[in-house]
């Protein structure tokens, strides 16, 4: 049972990162790809419909991780307290202006929230990827099961590294860069004329970046983090989630000369999913791992709530699910298409 919870965690945090990351790769590309205040006012909606919901499923995984591994949520949320206020002040700040960039008829005060809203994003991928290289890497975890990390120490991801480290750093980078490509790629997909084709070039350019990138951190990662070649040596079977990672990557460049802007973005998803399934892979029964004893890593079985528990959850936890697919699925529908810069209300 406690294993099914982390599938469900797993998934749930997936969801998250590739309905929000692509309005997140959105804010990052918003003041690249639009010149003009229509411009970015179609950019805007093309995540207008849909972007706060987009953040119900980073709510439905904390709520899940509280539920099915309290101990775990405990010990993360107390030992990366500044890094989540850091994250969530990035998150008000992404809202508010996107919320208020149109509320007054001044150049200068839009100007204002465009940068806020690009710097923001940029910020929030940046410390996105930061917190997954710091649960590769693993932290300081006491007998007590709870740790501290400060922001940075010697930038060396060892026994006494903090949030921020050379690994972090660099895995964070490619969560830019991974991010502004599936924001670009939606853009693409959604908008028009010169923001299309600006989109469409900024991607190949995205994509080149990302490449090298990604075959260093996974090179970086097995390094820094032995559990990973453990994790893939006990479930063989796992490799197949590297694979599909680097069928999707490899999708995007021929996707988008066919200008298939939907299905590269369908590729850029599937890279994603692919990436997190391969870390998650990697490291289970690991939920995050301590870098100074591993007999103290936190798994899924010491950190897990009582069975009984976890099996009546099942019964909230499955309507719930489908019930947010729906949504989703319905909003998407719904708001398909092209968007027009004349017809956006941001």
């Amino acid at each position: 049972m406690p294993t099914l919870w982390f599938c469900f965690v797993a998934v749930l945090l997936a969801g998250y990162v590739i309905l929000d990351g692509f309005d997140i790769g959105t804010g990052i590309i918003h003041l690249f790809v639009a010149k003009t205040d229509a411009e970015r006012r179609a950019v805007l909606a093309a995540i207008g419909p849909v972007w706060d919901g987009n953040e119900v499923w980073l709510l439905a995984a904390g709520g899940t991780l509280y539920f099915a591994f309290p101990a775990l949520y405990a010990s993360a949320f107390s030992g990366f307290y500044l890094a989540l206020m850091i994250v969530l002040w990035l998150l008000i700040l992404r809202g508010l202006s996107i919320e208020l960039r149109s509320h007054v008829e001044n150049g200068l005060w839009r100007d204002f929230w465009d940068v806020v809203f690009s710097g923001a994003s940029m910020l929030l991928a940046i410390f996105f990827g930061a917190a997954l290289g710091n649960v590769v890497r693993g932290v300081p975890l006491e007998a007590d099961g709870y740790f501290f990390l400060a922001l940075w120490t010697n930038l060396q991801p060892g026994r006494d590294a903090g949030i921020i480290d050379w690994y972090t750093v660099l895995v964070g980078v490619t969560a830019l860069v991974t991010l502004t490509l599936h924001g670009t790629l939606w853009v693409a997909l959604k908008a028009e004329g010169e923001v299309e084709a600006r989109c469409q070039d900024l991607a190949r350019k995205a994509w080149f970046l990302l490449l090298p990138l990604i075959v260093l951190v996974s090179v970086a990662s097995f390094s820094v983090q032995p559990l990973l070649a453990s994790g893939f040596r006990a479930n063989p079977w796992g490799v197949v989630f590297p694979l599909v990672a680097a069928a999707g990557l490899g999708a995007v460049p021929v996707l988008l000369r066919q200008r298939r802007e939907g299905r590269a973005f369908l590729a850029s998803c599937t890279m994603i999913l692919g990436l997190l399934c391969s870390a998650a892979m990697g490291l289970y029964p690991n939920v995050l791992p301590s870098n100074t004893d591993a007999t103290r890593s936190l798994t899924v079985t010491n950190v897990a709530a009582s069975a009984y528990g976890l099996s009546v959850g099942l019964y909230w936890f499955i309507p719930a699910f489908l019930l947010a697919i729906g949504y989703s699925v319905f909003v998407y529908r719904h708001f398909a298409g092209k968007v027009s810069a004349s017809g956006a209300g941001h």
